[in-house]
């Protein structure tokens, strides 16, 4: 039985490969269309993709890990990041109010 892959994070995964999935995802929902309940499955496919094809080509398994991990993270991280400007737009709403 083969032992799970090693798996070397670096600065690819940690720092360029989940925005740059967050930046493929967010300009094919725009070009085209993609229903907002489509969005996440896009971008874990085009996390699995980069993985697969670019960052891990000669193991596969490690890229179908990491390109989970890709995908995940962009999610994760687009659903903060809009949480965080709605909550923002809603407090600069409720101070308008009170004033």
């Amino acid at each position: 039985m083969e032992h799970f892959p090693t798996i070397h994070t670096n600065f690819w995964d940690a720092v360029i490969a989940v925005p740059v999935v967050m930046i493929i995802t967010q300009l094919l929902k725009k070009s085209l269309h993609i229903k907002p309940f489509w969005v996440p499955t896009v971008a874990l496919l085009v996390g699995l993709l980069i993985s697969i094809f670019i960052s891990h080509r000669h193991n596969f398994l490690a890229g179908l890990f990491m390109g989970w991990f890709y995908g995940y993270s962009a999610i994760g991280s687009f659903a903060s990041l809009k949480t965080s400007i709605n909550a923002y737009r809603d407090k600069k709403i409720r101070n308008s109010k009170k004033q």
